[in-house]
């Protein structure tokens, strides 16, 4: 099979030989990716002051970060901090052809791997981007018209993307929503089912008709809104912490809804810990557990969380074993 067909393998539950391997640094990787390109019209300004660096996006918000922390930051002034300008907020222009040029190069090469589109986020990460966080969750209770009226913009925003994705090549597109906390979402199933199950099944529906898996990455513990989330269509869960769960439980979800799970070893509970032997072992009961329908990766940034790259080796080294790649 070639690396399109164990991925599509592995996401449909049709017998795959194997896990999805998704690696960097010259590793194992059966996927390929492509973004959009910038907005032509846009020029990201940067300026420090004191030991923060300020800088805006494409969508009119700014950031603010400390200069020697983390390289995303927090937002410092939303674009929508006033809801009386809802009506003539501009949004990016993700219905410009122009913007998915180098998708379209690049998918048109040779090539036998999964091809993705990587979109950003949808509805929920952009709103609270251009609310701010603590002003969107009070919107939620104080300000629901409001909320659905900026929510049914990005959902029509998103849609328009997802059919450019399409025609450019794409297998699937992804998106980035961290719902998830430590112990549970940021917000009960009543709140997903009134404010985004509709826009979530609306998106999905849209990327399935036009050919296209859908990818959703979330951190933190989800799984009181699994259910909500598998009736959207979620195709592929992206989690870089499994071990929030209780993965057997997780998995026999998964199977029964006939999804899949694309994720690393648990990058809390498992690598920081530095134990080859349990790294090891871990590594082999997250393959055994969630194996039909499994993805592995990295985590890209093993730096920003104190992690030894040999700690990953490890972990690596048990799941080409696992898969028997190269033999």
């Amino acid at each position: 099979m070639t690396p399109r067909e164990i991925i599509l393998a592995n996401i449909e539950r049709t017998n795959p030989p194997r896990p999805g391997l998704t690696f960097s640094g010259g590793r194992a990787n059966d996927m390929t990716w492509a973004s959009l390109d910038p907005s032509p019209g846009y020029r990201q300004k940067r300026w420090t002051e004191g030991n923060r660096e300020h800088y805006d996006d494409e969508w009119g918000n700014v950031w603010v970060r400390l200069v020697d922390g983390p390289t995303i930051g927090e937002i410092h002034t939303p674009a929508l901090a006033d809801w009386d300008k809802l009506d003539s907020l501009r949004l990016p222009a993700f219905d410009d052809p122009a913007r998915y040029r180098s998708m379209r190069e690049a998918f048109a090469k040779p090539t036998d791997r999964f091809k993705v589109a990587g979109l950003g986020g949808w509805v929920f990460a952009n709103a609270r981007y251009l609310r701010k966080m603590e002003n969107y969750f009070a919107d939620l209770l104080a300000e629901p018209d409001r909320v659905k009226a900026l929510h049914a913009r990005l959902a029509a925003l998103i849609e328009a993307a997802i059919g450019h994705v399409a025609r450019a090549g794409a297998d699937a597109v992804m998106f980035w929503e961290d719902m998830g906390t430590q112990s549970g979402p940021l917000f009960s199933p009543a709140i997903f089912r009134e404010f985004f199950k509709a826009d979530y099944t609306r998106l999905a529906a849209a990327a399935h008709a036009a050919g296209l898996k859908v990818l959703m990455h979330s951190c933190g513990n989800n799984w009181t809104l699994m259910d909500d989330l598998l009736d959207v269509g979620i195709d592929v869960f992206q989690f870089d912490q499994p071990a929030l769960y209780d993965m057997p439980a997780l998995a026999d979800k998964l199977r029964r809804r006939g999804r899949c799970l694309w994720s690393p070893v648990d990058i809390q509970k498992v690598l920081p810990t530095g134990d080859r032997a349990f790294i090891e072992s871990e590594t082999l009961r997250l393959c055994r557990t969630f194996e039909g329908g499994l993805i592995l990766k990295d985590y890209p940034d093993l730096a920003s969380l104190g992690l030894d790259p040999q700690w990953d080796a490890w972990a690596y080294d048990v799941i080409v074993k696992f898969c028997g790649w190269g033999s």
